[in-house]
């Protein structure tokens, strides 16, 4: 007599296809949690070089920013400061991990599709404009309208930090929403670094960078894309792009461009590896084959997916809060000429906490008013102006942009101020409006049960 059909079998298959969609969205949302806890640590370092910064031992903190240390080998050598050591080599490692998500939110992200990638473009190019506008709307026929860039930038620790506050509340596909924006933010100020903040041109440095970034991308089409080797590369490709004049950390951004995405294995060679495991009778009664699942789609991750996870933590959790702390002390309380309300500080304040969400919500109501494109999905009106809100935390890219335009002066201080007053009056306000706006875990339609798969299908 024949058999019939095994009980609960049914469930038994959702789980495993649960369970293989689940290890497909978990990277995202671990790039997500990961950078919401950072911004803890960030919020750290930059209190405390504040406070050290206006207290009586503050000599102590400017000297440790102007330590000299380099390096030398017979008649050769480079030497720099502390604090320039944190703000282009580090930061340069910061940036290479953007190139990465860019590329990975290019050819498999949210940038992929045309029309769902025009919705953070939209916002972006938005949050970007009038930001820009309005800095130099305050400053324009003086020299300080240099720092048009520094309002345009989103932190996206910080950020995505105020929405973790917030827990289910928030949907996956608004936070997906901001953490695509945020990414098209930093290229648009990666470009803007450097086109408008190259005062000189070395032009065969330049070309020597480019040669190596040639070998770069020859090695990740037909190289084993080996991480020692790309730290080998760009330890060279950093130092000539930094004697060419063009900011040392473009490097790192044009280098995670070679990077490839193409996966370790095919798609046959995945599924003759993952069908046994989800076909086990004990599949979803114990944790072994789960385990396995993971493992195995860990190996058939690609070499740029490797080096993200690898890097995400020490950038997250080392390379931004050093930056932090290396620039978020300002001296105010010490007598000094920094004037704390400037042109440039408000500027920099108005561009932040008022350019920023009227740019991104008015270039996204033009978007989806006109057809472009749709709001993500399971989001509203008053979600999306809280996200424009929380985008006018600058911070790391828009403390970096300051330094840039305007050096070692009492403008770089007024810049800094601008950008640490919004940065918290943004965060502020933004987790107040969308406490007020979001609907309640208990009350909300299609609860959030925290499984990604649900989530995303909204």
């Amino acid at each position: 007599m024949p058999e019939g059909p095994r009980p609960y079998h049914g469930a038994m298959q959702a789980t495993r296809v649960r369970s293989v969609v689940t290890n497909v969205v978990s990277p995202v949302q671990d790039f997500i949690r990961t950078e919401s806890s950072s911004g803890i640590v960030l919020i750290g370092a930059a209190l405390a070089a504040f406070i050290w910064a206006n207290s009586p031992w503050a000599a102590g903190y400017f000297e440790l920013l102007d330590a000299e240390a380099g390096l030398r080998f017979g008649e050769w050598s480079l030497e720099k400061t502390l604090h320039l050591w944190v703000n282009d080599l580090l930061m340069a490692i910061f940036f290479f991990l953007v190139g990465l998500e860019i590329k990975r939110e290019l050819l498999v992200g949210e940038l992929k599709s045309r029309r769902r990638a025009a919705l953070p473009i939209a916002g972006a190019l938005g949050g970007m404009v009038v930001p820009a506008l309005i800095f130099f709307a305050f400053n324009a026929g003086t020299p300080a309208v240099r720092g048009w860039g520094i309002p345009m930038a989103t932190d996206i620790a910080f950020a995505l930090g105020v929405l973790a506050l917030l827990g289910t509340r928030v949907r996956l596909s608004l936070k997906i929403f901001l953490l695509a924006l945020a990414i098209v933010d930093d290229l648009g100020a990666v470009l803007v670094i450097a086109v408008f903040y190259t005062e000189t041109l070395d032009i065969g440095s330049l070309l020597l960078a480019f040669a190596i970034l040639g070998g770069a991308f020859a090695y990740g089409r037909f190289g084993s894309a080996r991480p020692l080797a790309y730290v080998v590369i760009g330890a060279v490709m950093w130092y000539f792009m930094f004697k060419s004049g063009v900011h040392a950390t473009v490097a790192g951004v044009l280098l995670a461009l070679t990077v490839p995405l193409r996966h370790k294995m095919t798609s046959d060679q995945l599924r003759a590896q993952i069908q046994p495991v989800i076909d086990r009778d004990d599949f979803a009664e114990t944790e072994g084959p789960i385990e396995h699942l993971q493992g195995i789609l860990h190996r058939a991750h690609s070499p740029l997916q490797d080096l993200e996870h690898m890097l995400s933590p020490y950038v997250a959790f080392l390379i931004m809060p050093v930056f932090a702390f290396f620039n978020a002390g300002v001296a105010i309380f010490g007598g000094g000429d920094v004037a704390i309300v400037s042109s440039v500080s408000i500027g920099v304040f108005l561009g932040l906490i008022l350019g920023k969400p009227l740019g991104i919500l008015l270039f996204v109501w033009l978007a989806v008013r006109f057809g472009i494109t749709d709001l993500p999905h399971s989001a509203t009106w008053s979600g999306m102006i809280g996200v424009g809100i929380l985008a006018g935390i600058g911070f790391t890219m828009s403390l970096f942009i300051s330094n840039l335009a305007f050096g070692q002066s009492a403008q770089l201080d007024e810049a800094k101020i601008g950008v640490l007053a919004a940065s918290v009056v943004a965060a502020v306000v933004g987790l107040a409006f969308l406490s007020r706006n979001l609907p309640s875990p208990l009350t909300r339609q299609g609860q959030a049960s925290g499984d990604p798969v649900e989530e995303l299908a909204g």
